[in-house]
């Protein structure tokens, strides 16, 4: 039986909300979104206000404290259950010790310090990865009722700005043998590219216990006659990694302040493609397999991000994004964790 990450369908319009957070209007504009997006979803009245109350405190804290900062709300599901995930990231300046910042009290300019505290204490999941002198990265996840749910891969996307649709799409499939992620980037940006990596992945997704190269050589065929894009797939079973890639989408094996690059031939999947090759890796215990397309930087140095690999999917995602992402193209990541 094949489980499929329900996270792709956060890119449909109405659940992909990125917020700019730039001025003291921004938290009320935060918080409707957040109120809207809980009544849409049933959420219980109490369980609306106290995600609005979080994600009010988050958007105080980005506008008081950081440069550049967005939010992200989304929904996200357990099976066919929906809730919603709340992402904030910045581009500075960062904390210097995150593990206080998520405790009542705490402040580093003269206020009572309640605002991350709150966060943490209402979410189901709530966690901060942050470096002095670089972005920060928060992730809270509530559902209507109370409830523990681990997350074992996530992704984000942002579109190029001036677009509400993405052209970077991923999405993951548990299996008897482990789990297979996908991330399509379709050339150009707006609704076209959008299409097409939805069909690249959604490709993928139908049989996504069959060999890497296989399943590349399924979306190449698949997208032909639109855009066309990049596509990377990766299973992960234990420590072994296979991966298969067409384009540019960079694959990488992150562990111990170390990042390995998987290997992908140059090509257009749906237009122009040579002999697709998958190659096989092994990742140590506690490393993060991550696929990201050229929206974030292969610049990115691990060592100024100590520790990453050991965090939740979603706050690598977002820290990666954080650090390395451009808002002059559609950026894409996704991350799993064996």
């Amino acid at each position: 039986m094949v489980t499929v990450n329900r996270a792709l369908t956060a890119q449909a319009p109405g659940d992909l909300r990125w917020l700019r957070v730039e001025d003291p209007s921004s938290a009320a504009a935060c918080r409707g979104a957040a109120l809207a997006l809980a009544a849409r979803l049933g959420f219980p009245a109490h369980r609306g206000d106290e995600l609005a109350l979080a994600v009010t405190e988050a958007a105080s804290n980005l506008h008081k404290h950081a440069r550049e900062g967005s939010m992200l709300l989304r929904i996200t599901r357990d099976g066919d259950r929906p809730g919603i995930e709340l992402v904030t990231i910045d581009a500075g300046p960062g904390l210097r010790d995150s593990g206080a910042a998520l405790r009542d009290g705490h402040s580093t300019s003269g206020t009572l310090g309640i605002g991350l505290g709150a966060i943490n204490r209402l979410a189901d999941f709530c966690d901060l990865y942050s470096v002095p002198g670089h972005g920060t990265a928060l992730v809270a996840r509530f559902w209507p009722a109370p409830r523990d749910y681990a997350v074992r891969q996530a992704g984000l996307v942002r579109p190029i700005a001036g677009e509400t649709e993405c052209g970077d799409v991923f999405g993951a499939a548990e299996t008897e043998a482990g789990v297979t992620g996908v991330l399509c980037d379709g050339l150009g940006h707006g609704p076209l590219a959008a299409t097409a990596a939805a069909q690249g992945v959604a490709a993928v997704l139908e049989d996504p216990a069959a060999e890497p190269a296989a399943l590349v050589e399924r979306a190449h065929r698949r997208i032909a006659g639109t855009r066309g894009g990049a596509i990377g797939v990766v299973q992960v079973a234990g420590e072994v990694i296979r991966f298969a890639g067409l384009g540019n989408i960079a694959a990488v094996i992150l562990a111990d302040g170390t990042r390995r690059s998987m290997l992908s031939v140059p090509g257009i999947a749906g237009h122009q493609a040579r002999t697709i090759r998958q190659f096989e890796y092994t990742a140590p215990r506690g490393a993060a397999i991550i696929l990201h397309s050229d929206g974030i930087s292969t610049r990115w140095e691990p060592g100024a991000l100590p520790g990453l690999n050991a965090r939740d999917p979603l706050v690598i995602a977002a820290a990666l994004l954080a650090e390395a992402g451009t808002r002059r193209d559609d950026a894409g990541v996704l991350v799993l964790k064996p």
